[in-house]
């Protein structure tokens, strides 16, 4: 079976690989475009093309924003037989959030009709499964959830690294919506606590300009750096701000949330809902996270038990139950 694989930059779409490998060591032919283009237009324009060249068996869209694959719907049938819709983010109420609620109207457009067009719904938690669900109405397509786990290799092939000494540390992309204005507000509360920043962002310099003397700030830094940073952690913070997004950002989508847990760090996280007790994690309102490390500054995480770790190789028999029911 040949499987076409397709979001707005396929390569650079960290829950679409993962598909990819798990889709290769199940022994199917999986395509993953590279598109030279970042023009939503030139985007949509070159995959057509590509499905009606290679002719694939499915193809699965790995939605936001859902408007680039938004005609694909009028080829299945001709060019590809069925289509896979990964609804891994409320496109919807992001643009909400950006440009208002006529954002909104339009984007939901194009996920509903995406939703209804597909043969099998895939997502990452069960609140956006209940959102596309909504989408979808009377219709019996099956929606299947698939976490956001890292590889058991993130954690089994580390390195310890014994170079940096502990931190409070924050990695991701430094913006207002990931909590940078407040991160760096705890980060002068507690001025004997080194804090480590680990990201970019296009306004990182000016977010930065001011920071505290006890925040270390190391930029971006590959992936195989990551576990070295991680195991040298007193606490991994996310300090997401609340918002409309927080109901639909869970445990289960986090994808650093999980690199921390698996490596059995103390986390303590705002701007999310939890889905299930996960070991060492603390979820707060934002509000509350100055509290929250004051009262956990002295504590050890709890030892992680074989039950406690998530990993990505535990959806590979989901995957395959999806493609097989499929075809």
């Amino acid at each position: 079976m040949r499987v076409l694989l397709l979001s707005s930059q396929p390569e650079r779409t960290t829950r679409l690989q993962m598909f990819k490998r798990s889709l290769e060591e199940l022994g199917y032919d999986v395509i993953v475009p590279k598109f030279e283009s970042r023009n939503w237009i030139k985007i949509a324009g070159s995959a057509e093309q590509l499905i009606k060249n290679e002719k694939p068996d499915v193809v699965h869209i790995f939605n936001v924003p859902d408007v680039i694959y938004s005609r694909l719907p009028e080829l299945k049938g001709r060019f590809f037989k069925k289509m896979i819709y990964d609804y891994r983010s409320p496109w919807g109420l992001e643009l909400q959030m950006n440009v208002g609620l006529a954002g909104k109207i339009v984007a939901e457009h194009f996920e509903k009709k995406l939703a209804i067009n597909a043969d099998l719904i895939t997502t990452v938690n069960k609140p956006l499964g209940d959102k596309v669900k909504t989408y979808i109405g009377n219709l019996q397509t099956e929606i299947h959830e698939i976490p956001n786990y890292p590889l058991k290799s993130f954690v089994n092939n580390a390195k310890e690294n014994l170079k940096e000494d502990e931190a409070i540390t924050f990695l991701g992309r430094i913006c207002e919506r990931e909590g940078i204005k407040s991160l760096l507000n705890i980060a002068k509360k507690f001025p004997d606590e080194k804090f480590r920043i680990v990201g970019d962002g296009p306004f990182a310099k000016w977010y930065l300009a001011k920071k505290p003397q006890n925040v270390e700030y190391l930029g971006w830094q590959p992936h195989e750096n990551i576990p070295g940073i991680i195991q040298n952690a007193k606490i991994c913070l996310i300090p997401f701000q609340e918002s409309m997004l927080t109901k639909y950002t869970t445990d289960k989508s986090v994808w650093k949330l999980n690199e921390y847990l698996n490596f059995g760090r103390l986390v303590i996280a705002s701007g999310i809902s939890k889905e299930e007790d996960r070991k060492n994690l603390l979820i707060v309102k934002s509000s509350e996270l100055e509290n929250a490390i004051s009262e956990y500054l002295d504590k050890k995480p709890e030892k992680l038990n074989p039950e406690d770790y998530r990993f990505w190789e535990s959806n590979t028999r989901r995957i395959k139950e999806i493609y097989e029911k499929i075809l």
